[in-house]
């Protein structure tokens, strides 16, 4: 349990200190860009050897179809609510959100964090390792998250303190999501782990697509498309491993 708390921690960190960088270190927006762009591919490879291929492997095609059509379907509703609030900003660097949009922004970054923090903590079931490939894709795509949503609220005059207490209970978020796939999933059949994984999987497209992806080409420009290669290259070569 505790190291299921463990590494949901050290996934949900990166948002944090991608907000230190973006509070201490003046960094450009291209560079944003580059960072996200290849954190995308990273996570388009860990949902779909990591959560996707296992998920057919275990469950079978219909508990994955299921799963990641429910996944990408639960994601995008909800998005479009909370966009309507501000939350379409959550990884904009360069548009200023009210203050009204902050709390919205807030809860678009816990969404996107839970359903992977989950899975973090169910991987640790089967064999009592954490699935390296997540955590690493996870934590590699929070810190240009953490980077690009800092610096819109700043511009928008909240404060520092007020925006690291919004991302360390970020962190604390992670964690928890992480136990409770740990110990909520433990013992689950193994369609009821396929079915989660698939729908994590989906969630994490869909957020890929409406949010990182844009964000990425906005920021970087057509070269951002070599650094989501390079990330999805990476990705695989961690599956291998």
């Amino acid at each position: 349990m505790w190291n299921a708390v463990f590494w949901g921690g050290i996934s949900g960190s990166a948002v944090l200190l991608g907000a230190l960088a973006a509070i201490l270190i003046p960094i450009k927006k291209n560079i944003i860009g580059y960072i996200m762009a290849f954190g995308t591919g990273v996570l388009i490879g860990a949902a779909a050897y990591e959560l996707l291929a296992d998920s057919v492997s275990d469950g079978g095609i219909w508990a994955t179809g299921i799963g990641f059509i429910a996944g990408a379907g639960v994601f995008t509703a909800l998005d479009f609510l909370i966009s309507k609030k501000g939350a379409d900003k959550r990884k904009r660097s360069n548009n200023s959100s009210s203050k009204e949009a902050g709390l919205a922004i807030f809860i678009g970054t816990v969404m996107d964090a839970i359903p992977e923090s989950i899975m973090i903590g169910a991987s640790l079931i089967s064999g009592g390792s954490v699935s390296w490939l997540l955590v690493i894709a996870i934590f590699i795509s929070n810190i240009p998250e953490g980077l690009s949503s800092t610096t819109g609220l700043l511009k928008s005059d909240y404060s520092k303190k007020k925006i690291m207490l919004l991302w360390f209970s970020v962190l604390i978020i992670s964690a928890l999501s992480s136990m409770s796939g740990y110990l909520f999933l433990d013992h689950a059949p193994d369609y009821v782990l396929a079915a989660m994984a698939a729908f994590a999987g989906g969630g994490i497209i869909a957020m890929i697509a409406s949010t990182m992806m844009p964000e990425a080409f906005e920021d970087g420009g057509p070269i951002t498309g070599i650094f989501t290669a390079a990330g999805l290259l990476i990705s695989l070569v961690l599956d291998s491993m």
